[in-house]
C-alpha cells in the first residue's frame, strides 16, 4: 500500500474523500519526511510547524520535568502525531517529538492546512472532525490515567496494543502507562506466565 493511500484511507475515515478531490487539494500540500530512528521531528521550545501522519515507523512526544522524560503519546502506522498545541495556537511547544524507529511521514504544514481548509466547506468539516476525534482520544487517555489502576491500565494496554510491547522500549511505556519500571516488569512477568499456562492448557 502506498503512503497517500494510507492517508487517504484515514481521511476517508472521517469523510469520504475521491482520489481526484485529494490529489488536486491534499497532495499538493503533503511533504514526505524520512528519519532515523531516535531523530528529533519537533523539538522543544520550537513552534511546531507540521502535522505529522505516519507511514510507517514510531515515534514518541514527551516533556521533562527535571531530568526526566514524561511520555505522553506513542504513535505508529497510521496514526496523527504533532504538538497540537504548538501547532495551533502558533507559540512554542512544551514537548518534543522523536522517533522510536526509523520512520516515513506524510507531513502538512500550518499554513497548507489554512489553504486546505479555506478550500471549501468539505475540508473545513473534515478538519473540524480530525482535529476533534485526536482531542477526544487525548481526553479518554488522560481519564484512564485517572481512573484505572496501573494492573488495568497495563492490561488495557497489552490487550489493544500487544505489537507495541515488542517494538517500544520498556522505559518509554512505563513512563506513557505511568507506571513504576519495577511494577511494569513485574505486570510483563505476570502475563508471560499467564500465557504460558493458558498454551500449557490449550495443549
Amino acid at each position: 500500500m502506498s503512503p497517500q493511500k494510507s492517508f487517504l484511507d484515514f481521511l476517508n475515515k472521517f469523510i469520504p474523500l475521491s482520489q481526484d478531490e485529494y490529489d488536486e487539494l491534499i497532495l499538493p500540500c503533503v511533504i514526505k519526511r524520512k528519519f532515523e530512528k531516535k531523530a528529533i521531528v519537533t523539538q522543544a521550545g520550537a513552534v511546531e510547524e507540521y502535522m505529522n501522519f505516519i507511514d510507517s515507523g514510531l515515534a514518541r512526544k514527551y516533556y521533562k520535568k527535571g531530568t526526566e522524560e514524561i511520555n505522553t503519546q506513542i504513535s505508529y502506522e497510521g496514526h496523527i502525531i504533532h504538538a497540537q498545541e504548538s501547532f495551533h495556537s502558533r507559540t512554542p511547544s512544551e514537548y518534543t517529538i522523536e522517533t522510536i524507529e526509523p520512520s516515513e511521514l506524510t507531513s502538512i504544514s500550518y499554513e497548507c492546512l489554512e489553504r486546505i481548509y479555506s478550500s471549501s466547506l468539505k475540508m473545513q468539516q473534515l478538519g473540524r472532525l480530525v482535529i476533534t476525534v485526536t482531542m477526544v482520544l487525548k481526553d479518554k487517555w488522560q481519564s484512564q490515567l485517572v481512573k484505572l489502576t496501573p494492573r488495568e491500565r497495563f492490561i488495557n494496554f497489552v490487550t489493544k496494543h500487544p505489537e507495541l510491547m515488542q517494538r517500544v522500549p520498556q522505559k518509554y511505556l512505563a513512563s506513557y502507562l505511568n507506571i513504576k519500571p519495577e511494577t511494569f516488569s513485574r505486570f510483563k512477568h505476570m502475563v508471560r506466565e499467564y500465557s504460558k499456562k493458558e498454551l500449557f492448557h490449550h495443549n
